[in-house]
């Protein structure tokens, strides 16, 4: 599994194909969640509030993206296999409800299956970049448990925001759960910055 930017999930009918902006490639994600791993990574065994700050940015490539990601996920082999399963467990399920579809003529669905065809190695690299994202979250949610973090400030953009956002779901269903919420705010400069708060007992 090679992970790179695609788009946008696609919708593949008998005319054609379109792109749900509401679901964005997961890779455009990774860059920011693998920043905020290194910064906890990085921290003192004493620091319980992280601080993404400007010169924190980090721009990684692909390579080093997944190498980041062997480094954080347990399992990275086993994420592999999850891969090829998803994507061909997609794809049988686009071919068959193409074949059984009683809305569509022989010819659309001739013209619907053939688009699936041309589309299969973009379902296969969202759906790539899609798991290494869940599990970039799962990683981040244990890092942040396992060194007892209270809070983490980042400026907002670059994503910083979105992927603590998708976080937030992913801590409180974690073990043991956590009441995560986040917040905005700007400095005396106007800078406009977040705030993802743990809520935990204090240590």
């Amino acid at each position: 599994m090679r992970l790179k930017y695609v788009g946008a999930y696609p919708i593949v009918t008998h005319k054609g194909v379109l792109f749900d902006q509401t679901k964005p490639d997961s890779y455009k994600f990774l860059n920011a969640a693998l920043e905020i791993m290194e910064a906890i990574s990085s921290k003192s065994d004493d620091e319980h509030s992280i601080d993404i700050e400007a010169n924190d940015i980090k721009d990684y490539d692909s390579t080093t993206l997944e190498d980041l990601l062997q480094k954080y996920c347990d399992d990275f082999d086993g994420l592999l296999q999850l891969h090829d399963k998803k994507t061909q467990e997609t794809i049988s399920n686009y071919f068959e409800g193409a074949k059984n579809n009683p809305n569509l003529s022989q010819d659309e669905k001739n013209a619907l299956l053939n688009n699936i065809k041309i589309m299969q190695e973009y379902y296969r690299q969202y759906i790539a970049n899609e798991i290494a994202y869940e599990c970039a979250l799962k990683a981040l949610s244990n890092l942040i448990h396992q060194n007892k973090i209270d809070d983490i400030t980042f400026m907002v953009g670059r994503n910083y925001g979105l992927v603590l956002n998708h976080l937030v779901q992913v801590l409180q269903d974690s073990v043991p759960p956590y009441d995560a919420t986040m917040e905005f705010f700007s400095d005396e400069k106007g800078e406009a910055y977040g705030k993802l708060n743990m809520n935990r007992f204090k240590h």
